[in-house]
């Protein structure tokens, strides 16, 4: 038997001008209210676009069973009269081929569908994967204040509809048609103009705020960044998105956040800027929130201010410190974004390499006997020369390994992290092994992040298409070309934004094409290991995962 298969429409779909948008308004009469144990017995179905129709699909059903009694009264429908109609599994191959890609729409949508996915289940076709619109729901929220019921013959009655339904199935389906045309203008005053827009609305209509929703009337279907307004006219938050108008109508429907229902409360106006891509919008998004600290923005409210993991080549003896400036004699790793970062990522070079530990001076003779020995040299775990065994020429080779380590060989630090995280999850020490992943995923979250930003810095420009060919310009060490906040250039000059840039096109790598670059756009350096734990996997599972070399 040839199997038809929906068509589920894609995302850009859902913005469609609601006159684009093909509707197919089905209804089924059934022997009863269970699609488990009940069956089909008619089927009418209407397809419009437009306001015009497309089609129509009508057949009795042929249930394969006795029609109750009730039923019969209900319907007119008797078993005399399905007796020479086509079952289920004939017609449903020309039913889903009618419905085709188009939006479903019935009158309680879950008691139609409930039949429709079990007839084609047991078909054994794919399920249904179209849109679906309910007019009962959305009835609901938009005639609340005028209808104390919502059924279709009383929504029919009230509203004086062409057809009024009679529980045949063609018959309800147009009525369903003519209430979905009715309730599409009465939306169209709470800034329903696309397909997104109009299925969300039931839910939307349920938020408190919802009558603030005519605020995102103007917004475009564009990249770019929004800011919601206090009374006062203050900035209460900044926010990006690829599509303002379904990411800002969202906070009205899908957005469960503790802290959104008070920043509607408080919102009187939300403004916009439209970006030429989604770089550029998170690049506003970053000044903006710099610029006006808004109160619900928890990230990025302050630039970061970078600190270095320091190798002190100074001192006879070098060792690790954490420093906010990477200025003076010295080798310098980073930067970091915080100082638990940086601490962390000491704790790890640490764990795999004997460098000494103890901030004991060491004089021009060396160590004195008198002076006691530090907890790391105590234990054996460092090189410390506290412990008067280590010659400088000997500890000149673990300095020159946690330099190799930072430019360009991180296994010589990640090898052993993961044999003492395997060997600790052998001893069920699994908490230790844990903390040592930690510390295996902040080094390679920081050699990953200098790798990104090196990339940029080298780059003389770049010219680049993403997506649906939207052509982007990066200048000398990153810089945007164009985008109107910054009237010629964008220039990361601050590590926030080279990272912003940085992380934009790792994250974007895959859908990007290169048209034109001078500079150097490349590494040569081998992708490094993923020690992030899956959701499903606890660290008592398996903390030594290390997803080796992706």
């Amino acid at each position: 038997m040839r199997r038809v298969t929906s068509q589920q429409r894609s995302f850009d779909d859902l913005g469609a001008p609601l006159h684009d948008v093909t509707f197919c308004v089905i209804d089924f009469e059934t022997t009863g209210g269970s699609a488990e144990t009940c069956q089909i017995t008619e089927i009418g179905a209407v397809k419009v676009r437009g306001g015009e129709v497309l089609g129509t699909f009508q057949t009795l059903v042929n249930p394969g069973c006795a029609i109750p009694p009730n039923i019969v009264v209900l319907t007119g429908i008797t078993d005399r009269v399905v007796m020479r109609a086509p079952s289920i599994d004939q017609v449903l191959p020309s039913l889903l081929e009618f419905i085709g890609g188009s939006v479903i729409v019935a009158h309680n949508l879950r008691f139609d569908m409930a039949f429709l996915n079990v007839a084609v289940r047991r078909w054994g076709g794919p399920m249904m994967g179209n849109q679906r619109l309910d007019t009962l729901a959305l009835a609901r929220r938009l005639l609340a204040d005028e209808l104390p019921r919502f059924s279709l013959g009383e929504l029919a009655r009230q509203l004086r509809l062409a057809h009024q339904p009679n529980h045949r199935a063609l018959d309800d389906a147009w009525a369903t048609v003519d209430l979905l045309h009715v309730l599409i203008e009465r939306a169209a005053a709470w800034g329903v103009s696309g397909l997104d827009d109009l299925i969300s609305l039931p839910s939307i209509a349920g938020h408190p705020q919802w009558r603030k929703l005519s605020m995102t009337k103007s917004l475009p279907r564009k990249p770019g960044v929004y800011l919601f307004h206090d009374r006062d006219d203050r900035v209460l938050y900044v926010g990006k998105a690829t599509d303002l108008r379904s990411r800002v109508r969202s906070y009205f429907s899908s957005d469960r956040r503790r802290k959104v229902a008070q920043l509607l409360r408080e919102t009187d106006r939300i403004s916009h800027r439209v970006c030429e891509n989604t770089l550029e919008a998170e690049l506003v998004e970053l000044r903006l929130i710099h610029q006006y600290q808004p109160r619900f923005n928890r990230k990025n409210r302050r630039p970061i201010n970078p600190c270095w993991v320091k190798l002190t080549t100074a001192e006879r003896f070098p060792r690790l410190s954490v420093v906010r400036k990477n200025s003076g004699e010295g080798q310098y790793f980073g930067p970091f974004s915080s100082r638990a970062e940086a601490n962390l990522v000491v704790e790890a070079v640490h764990s795999a390499l004997p460098i000494r530990r103890c901030s004991t001076k060491i004089g021009r003779r060396g160590f004195e006997p008198t002076d006691s020995l530090c907890t790391a040299a105590q234990l054996g775990v460092a090189m410390c020369p506290c412990s008067g065994s280590v010659s400088e020429s000997e500890y000149a080779e673990v300095v020159a390994m946690v330099n190799r380590s930072f430019n360009g060989e991180p296994n010589l630090i990640l090898l052993p992290l993961e044999a003492k995280m395997a060997t600790l999850a052998a001893q069920d020490r699994f908490e230790e092994a844990a903390a040592m992943r930690d510390r295996a995923s902040a080094v390679v979250r920081i050699v990953e992040r200098q790798r990104r930003i090196e990339m940029v810095g080298r780059v003389d420009r770049l010219v680049f298409q993403h997506g649906d060919g939207n052509r982007i310009e990066l200048g000398a060490g990153g810089r945007l070309l164009g985008g109107d906040l910054f009237d010629v250039e964008v220039a990361p000059a601050t590590l926030d934004e080279a990272l912003c840039v940085a992380s934009w096109l790792n994250r974007n790598a895959a859908t990007i094409r290169i048209v034109e670059a001078s500079g150097s756009f490349s590494s040569e350096l081998p992708l490094l290991p993923d020690y992030r734990p899956r959701a499903s996997e606890s660290p008592q599972s398996n903390p030594h995962r290390s997803n080796a070399h992706r």
